[in-house]
């Protein structure tokens, strides 16, 4: 038994917290666990997913819902209207139990240090898989990332992991999921860096690579399945076939547009409505299956739909037919409260774009010589980067699907002209602009969560002096000496703010006798400007410089302006400085 304990030891959670914040080599094993687990949590979600799609369509096993011939069938009518009532009640239920919006990994790192509810992830995994089950027009790609992010921020939290290293360990939990979705190691790691993390590092980089590795591993060893995209023969890429593409990354980057734009409508359309939330799932089933009637393509994620539309030859017309109703269903599925993401969405609706473009670019580019297969792999890339984000990422995709890399380059400059065209003109990806309407100034994963949290409240001194207003100078001479402190704050009868005295200043002025009867009132400065306990450090500097002033005062609201305490501006920036150059450290591993 004493020698079973001894092999143990290094087991105990004391030695297991030690090993992964002293070390590199530690922070990579855990970054191993949270792979393993990425793979398994892929695989799980997918079979339930498939199994769903068996029972409720009842296609074969080997195929794929959005790609089998279920036209007429009852099922694709009433099966995304029935997966809406589902939906619908379990909004009702955690309308009661969970008042707090849920947090997505983005947020999560970019707010709260890496830390997300493995609780609330499992039922966003639910919510996206019965959504997706009964053929809402919706990946699984949030609930995979959300599922590893909740693991992974599980492991960090029990291992007692640093700001720093917590909000990596998130992202090599999406890394990893990415990487079991797609068998794409390298698009999942690059997923993390540009969208979860939001920054590259040395340090950073082999524990993300290894999740993403071992996530793929885990999931072809237990599904087998891979997401091969076969685009056929093509000539060699020449100099005539860049301008074509990108063209089509600037077409695709309006459409993305256009395409963020009518979710939030939609979203918002719902809200405004007198229909409560848990009776607008079906609704929006109601809408889904309507389209799916007219073509089941629209159902699920469209992985079949993708690989269906590469190795045909469909008309322009039934192109164009199926854009518009794949972009209505997923609008609607997302806008009506289905839970899911567009991720695969923006790279079927995006290939099917490259198709529609190839028709106009053969005429418009004689010299061109790509096919439309090779158009569909420029244009789901683009409008991917468009819709989601991560120039690099959707390049590697393109890389890792195709095995080309003068394909792969033509992709870099199609989806560089997408994301500039993007960030110039509209500025966010699909989740930071749904951030943007929920009013937050989220723009990517970046930690600004550090910055909230350094906030007045904390930096202030609450041993403030005060003084009436309406007292004489020689009162206040009296009660404050020279050199006893260098402010004092003026308050009325009710105690509310009413401006600041500077001390020299009162005794730098010549005073006569009659003036010393003199209220302080042409000594009050400051009158509208001060702080609130809730700004944060970035907020206080430029009110700081606006006002032109070294001190303000704090008081709890705008309405009451009871004086809550006093804040210098050099004491501000000092600490804001020292934080920042804390997260630089963090950053290049120094800490």
């Amino acid at each position: 038994m004493a020698r079973i304990r001894h092999l143990l030891r290094p087991l105990e959670p004391a030695r297991l917290r030690a090993f992964a914040r002293r070390s590199e080599v530690g922070l990579v094993a855990a970054a191993v666990v949270v792979g393993a687990l990425a793979g398994l949590a892929v695989s799980l979600m997918s079979y339930i997913s498939l199994s769903l799609h068996r029972l409720i369509f009842g296609i074969a096993d080997h195929q794929r819902l959005s790609a089998s011939d279920l036209k007429g069938e009852l099922s694709v009518l009433m099966a995304p209207i029935v997966g809406g009532l589902v939906l619908g009640i379990l909004l009702f239920f955690l309308a009661r139990w969970r008042k707090k919006p849920m947090v997505d990994p983005i947020e999560a790192n970019a707010l709260h240090g890496g830390r997300l509810s493995l609780t609330d992830s499992l039922v966003v995994a639910v919510q996206n898989l019965v959504s997706n089950g009964f053929g809402a027009s919706v990946g699984l790609e949030a609930g995979y990332t959300q599922v590893a992010s909740g693991l992974a921020s599980k492991i960090s939290i029990f291992l007692q992991l640093r700001r720093a290293d917590a909000r990596l360990l998130l992202g090599c939990g999406a890394a990893g999921a990415i990487a079991a979705a797609f068998n794409a190691p390298l698009t999942g790691a690059f997923y993390a860096f540009e969208l979860i993390i939001g920054s590259y590092t040395i340090v950073s980089l082999t524990p993300v690579i290894v999740s993403a590795l071992v996530a793929n591993l885990v999931a072809r060893l237990i599904s087998g399945d891979e997401f091969v995209i076969d685009i056929g023969t093509f000539d060699v890429v020449t100099l005539a076939d860049y301008p074509p593409a990108i063209l089509l990354g600037a077409a695709a980057s309006g459409i993305g547009i256009l395409i963020m734009k009518g979710v939030s409508l939609t979203e918002e359309l719902a809200r405004k409505s007198a229909i409560p939330a848990p009776l607008r799932p079906p609704i929006g089933g109601i809408v889904v299956g309507v389209l799916a009637t007219v073509s089941p393509q629209v159902l699920s994620g469209g992985h079949g739909a993708m690989h269906l539309n590469l190795a045909n030859e469909p008309t322009i017309a039934v192109l164009v037919g199926l854009f518009l109703l794949k972009s209505i269903a997923s609008a609607v599925s997302i806008g009506s409260g289905f839970r899911g993401g567009l991720f695969f969405a923006s790279l079927f609706m995006g290939a099917l774009l490259g198709k529609i473009f190839a028709f106009g670019a053969m005429l418009a580019f004689p010299e061109a010589t790509l096919t439309p297969v090779v158009y569909a792999v420029v244009g789901m890339s683009a409008l991917a980067v468009a819709v989601i984000g991560g120039p690099l990422t959707m390049t590697f995709l393109a890389l890792e699907i195709t095995g080309d890399f003068p394909i792969t380059v033509l992709v870099l400059a199609a989806v560089i002209t997408s994301s500039l065209v993007t960030r110039t003109t509209f500025g966010y990806s699909f989740a930071t602009w749904r951030f943007h309407l929920r009013g937050e100034s989220i723009r990517s994963a970046h930690d600004v969560g550090w910055i909230r949290n350094l906030t007045v409240g904390r930096l202030m001194r609450a041993d403030v002096r005060t003084t009436l207003a309406n007292r004489s100078l020689a009162e206040f001479k009296r009660d404050f000496p020279l050199g006893s402190t260098q402010r004092v704050v003026a308050v009325d009868e009710d105690n509310r703010y009413v401006g600041m005295i500077l001390v020299p200043e009162v005794y730098a002025s010549p005073m006569e006798e009659e003036s010393e009867r003199q209220d302080l009132d042409r000594f009050i400065s400051l009158r509208n400007n001060v702080l609130l306990p809730t700004m944060n450090a970035k907020q206080a500097a430029a009110l700081f410089d606006k006002s032109e002033s070294d001190a303000l005062a704090v008081v709890n609201n705008m309405i009451e302006r009871r004086v809550a305490g006093l804040l210098t501006e050099s004491h501000t920036l000092r600490r804001y400085s020292e934080e920042l150059d804390r997260r630089r450290r963090e950053a290049s591993g120094e800490l």
